[in-house]
């Protein structure tokens, strides 16, 4: 018997990373599990190298009956009890092949805050067939609630991340030394796909703003996206271009966070934002807005400031309160860092998925090895 894990995700983001954080700690806890993944992602090369069981798969989209058929035939040929699938459209072909080869546990993981309600194929996915589906917070709870799924089925268990790769950064002057910055310039980054939700438009127009408060403050823009031009181009027209500075995609995140005096990040559409879970661990201050999960993690004037979402003025306003405010920064800093080490780390992550996977098993009279000492 055996457990599938199945991933769609072509990119590294935060949604990828958990599944690789879940699946190792489901390795360790003695589960025979499967990691059905894009051929040639990052997931999957991540994945082989820490000699977790993967089986390449080629998903076109969420209509590949193919897919579904390939998939469908490993899950009988390997005695699939449980089926979770961590994004939209490995949801939609994976239900498919879960029903073919009668898999009797389907569990989904939900991590975005977007409506699913919209239409009538995005309401069936969340619809009868799941057994349980995981939201990464309150925030996204509610979404689907909205959205017409039962609430007996949500369960909320927030991302975890592995702090260890944080803890082995000792250079805090990486990036000073690559980007030729000052000992006083006041770096500011923001780790995140650069897509609409994400708000970078905002935290641009916030960013000019702040260029006419002090230029000694920079923003370090980390990720890759299909807004990459447009966002340069904005920074050109708003005059901002020589103090922010596109990185694209990183696998260094620990040492670049490790190089920063603050973290933001300006979503106006946020599952929970693990990038911030990164940014705390790494003993940041944050700023950040009150959207979806993300006043889950960050209480204001506790672990980090929060403004509302698509607001400028008041973004700007609370990265220069904390460039001249070391004092506070600190303190949201530890304070941060203490509230994140304590609630969010991927083994605590794993075992509520655990358990809710043996719940599932006992109502459903289905047994699942565990191979725990």
């Amino acid at each position: 018997m055996s457990l599938f894990h199945v991933d769609a995700g072509r990119e590294w983001r935060g949604g990828q990373r958990q599944v690789l954080f879940l699946v190792r700690e489901l390795k360790r806890k003695g589960f025979p599990v499967y990691l059905v993944v894009q051929p040639d992602s990052p997931l999957e090369r991540k994945a082989r190298e820490e000699n977790l069981v993967v089986i390449p798969l080629k998903m076109k989209s969420e209509a590949d009956l193919w897919a579904s058929f390939r998939l469908a035939r490993l899950m009988r040929k390997k005695k699939c009890q449980l089926a979770h699938f961590h994004e939209a459209h490995s949801l939609s072909l994976g239900l498919r092949a879960a029903s073919w080869a009668k898999v009797p546990i389907l569990v989904a993981h939900r991590r975005v805050d977007f409506p699913v309600g919209r239409h009538f194929f995005s309401r069936r996915k969340y619809g009868q067939k799941l057994d349980a589906i995981i939201a990464i917070s309150e925030g996204v709870k509610k979404v689907l609630i909205e959205g017409k799924v039962p609430p007996e089925k949500i369960t909320v268990i927030p991302s975890g991340i592995d702090f260890s790769v944080f803890d082995e950064v000792k250079d805090r002057d990486f990036l000073r030394r690559e980007l030729s910055f000052a000992p006083d310039d006041f770096l500011v980054g923001i780790v995140a796909a650069l897509e609409d939700h994400k708000g970078h438009t905002y935290l641009f127009q916030a960013t000019k703003i702040v260029r006419q408060h002090s230029p000694k403050i920079k923003l370090i823009v980390v990720g890759t996206g299909s807004l990459r031009l447009e966002l340069e181009s904005q920074a050109h027209e708003l005059g901002i271009e020589d103090i922010v500075f596109f990185l694209g995609f990183r696998e260094d995140i620990p040492r670049i966070l490790a190089s920063l005096d603050l973290f933001v990040l300006s979503s106006h559409l946020e599952g929970l934002g693990s990038s911030l879970l990164d940014a705390m661990a790494s003993r940041l201050p944050i700023v950040a807005t009150r959207a979806g999960g993300i006043p889950e993690i960050v209480r204001h004037g506790e672990t980090g400031l929060l403004v509302p979402p698509k607001d400028p003025e008041t973004l700007a306003k609370a990265i220069i309160e904390l460039y001249h405010d070391r004092k506070l920064a600190n303190y949201l800093a530890e304070k941060g860092r203490e509230f994140v080490r304590r609630h969010f780390s991927a083994e605590a992550m794993a075992n509520r998925v655990v358990d809710l996977y043996f719940n599932l098993a006992q109502k459903k009279g289905v047994s699942l090895y565990e191979g725990r000492q």
